[in-house]
């Protein structure tokens, strides 16, 4: 009996703690199911938000631009931090009314933010719209002050340009702006996002693609307020690639100041190899007010100035170059035989050809004149004589040797051609023939011809070294972030003229007289203690007729010009000089050109010793006094200065 108890409690033990093992296992599934109806039917729309509030979020991290820097490595461009305003859409709920909120905080155009609104909506809605780039500081206090009411909007810094020397050699450099619809639409810029900055003219244009670098970003997963919870990916920008430029900054700064208020422009090139050492084109802008948004009063004073700020003058400014063409025409009057180095004419101040008379700038005339004579005093009658005996294509195929009627390419935009007149241009031009008197004005650098500055100083500096054509050029080297040498650029020569040593020395000579022969149109470039050649110019705008002295609007007045080369002896440099509207060349262009000749000069020699900088030598200092004595004394001389050339028929 007590056996079979046993048995039957042996059997009952194991049974009872199945089922309460079962109920146990019930009980906590049935839980399981219960928090799991709870989540996912009565909590469903609260966790719906937590999820969805925990977001991806792309930050874009904007690359440096490469600086640029001057031949002597002077940083003249590198970059400071900016502000940008974004807004990133999926955190935003109302975004009329976060768009109303920001206009009336930071008092900007609500019309411009629904516009840059617009233009992003195909975008991913995480990542963030730039709605106004370079906002001031105080604005990024207002936003901050303000953070709570406007969710999704965010503050990134973005690197813009920074000048070392204000408005010095804008022209050249160019400026950085943020990029245009059409421009984002180009496969040029293919990685281009929306807000980025890129360079819109001058060397900031040229070299956009070595300059601009990558663009880097992060992967961030945020919360709803904002805050980041981790960084899932990472993509570190990369720097632009630097220049070097064949640029002498203090050179530059030295021809600007020139100028001080008048309009035109100046360029500087070494004729052993056609780098660029100064570029200037007066007056100057501020490059740093394109990277946000320009003032209206500045801007329309920009575009009311009578001196064209805005334009780079040096580059694609069109002038008559007046008398400085003359050496191209006695040079093609020397090669084609038509005269000799002794050869004259007879100048009673005016030439007659049918009709007409074509008078001289010194109504008075000047006499007997040979080569060297015409080209010191630029008289013009001699030159009608033998630009009547060339013929305007002879005239024309000389310019052509040296590059005159094409662009140079000198590695800017808008680089204009310039116009070499010929008989079968005014055919296909206007349809009509050339007549024997249009030969006369261009034998003077006036009628249809018209050279920039670029090809002024390339002409200058193809006869100082006899005859090589190079191709002015601005960048020296292209070095990464590191400072290695990418690129490096040397001479590029575009030809040769193959015009006769002798004729170029004739010509020369000629060149010579006109700084340092008294009598010269040029005296008011001479330098004590370099020897400089060179050549005025007056170009005429319009015709003036018989009384130039009377009063004339200012765009109605001459342009003075001024080319030279120096030394004489083993020339180095040539300089151009075209002052808009200023009058006479060696009255107005010539002195320029002597600052500018004295400073490169004065930068080649090696630094004062210590002890002798109390004192100048004697014999130096009465060197100098006699020479600036008497460079004024032929300055105030009237038969010292040109003055304008008249051409075309009396009236």
């Amino acid at each position: 009996m007590i056996k079979k108890q046993r048995y039957v409690r042996e059997l009952v033990q194991p049974r009872q703690r199945t089922i309460m093992l079962s109920v146990i296992v019930t009980t906590l599934f049935a839980l399981l199911v219960m928090r799991l109806w709870y989540l996912q039917i009565i909590r469903v729309d609260d966790y719906r938000t937590m999820s969805e509030n925990n977001r991806l979020r792309f930050l874009p991290v904007a690359a440096s631009r490469g600086a640029l820097m001057d031949r002597e490595g002077t940083v003249l461009v590198n970059n400071r931090p900016s502000f940008s305003l974004s807004m990133i859409p999926q955190e935003v709920k109302n975004i009329d009314e976060t768009m109303d909120r920001l206009s009336r905080l930071l008092m900007l155009d609500r019309t411009e933010l629904a516009e840059r609104w617009e233009k992003s909506k195909k975008r991913a809605r995480y990542y963030p719209v730039v709605l106004a780039t370079n906002i001031s500081r105080e604005q990024v206090e207002i936003i901050e002050e303000n953070r709570l009411r406007l969710p999704g909007i965010e503050i990134s810094v973005k690197p813009i340009r920074e000048y070392s020397f204000q408005n010095s050699a804008a022209h050249l450099l160019g400026y950085i702006a943020e990029i245009s619809d059409k421009e984002l639409e180009s496969k040029n810029y293919a990685n281009y996002n929306l807000g980025d900055y890129i360079g819109k003219n001058g060397i900031e244009k040229t070299w956009e693609h070595e300059l601009h670098g990558n663009d880097g970003g992060r992967q961030l997963e945020v919360d709803s307020r904002g805050r980041v919870l981790r960084l899932l990916a990472e993509n570190k920008p990369t720097v632009g690639n630097s220049l070097i430029l064949t640029i002498d900054s203090r050179l530059q700064r030295s021809a600007e100041a020139a100028f001080g208020e008048k309009a035109g422009a100046a360029v500087v090139m070494d004729v052993r190899n056609g780098e660029v050492i100064a570029f200037v084109s007066n007056p100057t802008f501020d490059p740093s007010l394109f990277a946000g948004r320009i003032s209206p009063d500045i801007w329309k004073g920009y575009l009311e100035d009578k001196r064209h700020p805005l334009e780079n003058k040096a580059l694609s400014g069109q002038y008559p170059p007046g008398s400085t063409y003359k050496m191209l025409v006695a040079l093609a009057g020397l090669e084609s035989g038509v005269i000799e180095e002794t050869t004259t004419s007879y100048c009673n101040g005016e030439y007659v050809m049918g009709s007409s008379k074509f008078r001289c700038w010194n109504r008075s005339g000047h006499g007997t004149v040979n080569l060297r004579k015409s080209l010191k005093e630029s008289c013009d009658v001699y030159y009608y004589q033998l630009g009547e005996k060339l013929g305007v294509d002879r005239i024309a195929a000389m310019a052509r040797r040296f590059h005159l009627g094409s662009e140079l390419g000198i590695g800017l935009h808008n680089e204009k051609k310039g116009l070499i007149p010929t008989v079968a241009w005014k055919v296909k031009r206007f349809g009509k023939k050339w007549f024997p008197g249009e030969t006369l004005p261009v034998a003077i650098g006036q009628g249809y011809v018209l050279m920039t500055p670029i090809q002024l100083v390339s002409m200058m500096a193809t006869v100082a070294n006899e005859g090589t054509v190079y191709r002015p050029h601005l960048v020296k080297k292209v070095v990464d972030p590191d400072g290695r040498i990418l690129k490096e650029f040397g001479p590029e020569i575009l030809g040769y003229t193959g015009i006769s040593q002798e004729s170029f020395k004739k010509v020369k000579q000629g060149l010579f007289a006109v700084v340092n022969d008294a009598g010269g149109t040029g005296a008011n470039a001479r330098l004590w203690d370099v020897k400089v050649a060179g050549k005025t110019g007056t170009s005429q705008v319009v015709k003036l007729g018989k009384d130039r002295k009377k009063a004339v609007m200012y765009q109605h007045m001459d342009h003075g010009l001024f080319v030279a080369f120096a030394p004489f002896d083993k020339p180095e440099i040539a300089v151009a000089v075209v002052v808009e509207h200023g009058g006479g060349g060696g009255a107005v262009a010539a002195p320029i050109a002597g600052k500018i000749l004295r400073t490169y000069f004065d930068l080649q020699k090696p630094p004062p010793n210590p002890a002798r900088t109390d004192s100048l030598n004697k014999k130096e200092l009465e060197d100098t006094t006699e020479y600036e004595s008497n460079r004024h004394e032929e300055a105030e001389n009237p038969k010292n200065t040109e003055s304008s050339s008249i051409q075309g028929e009396d009236d």
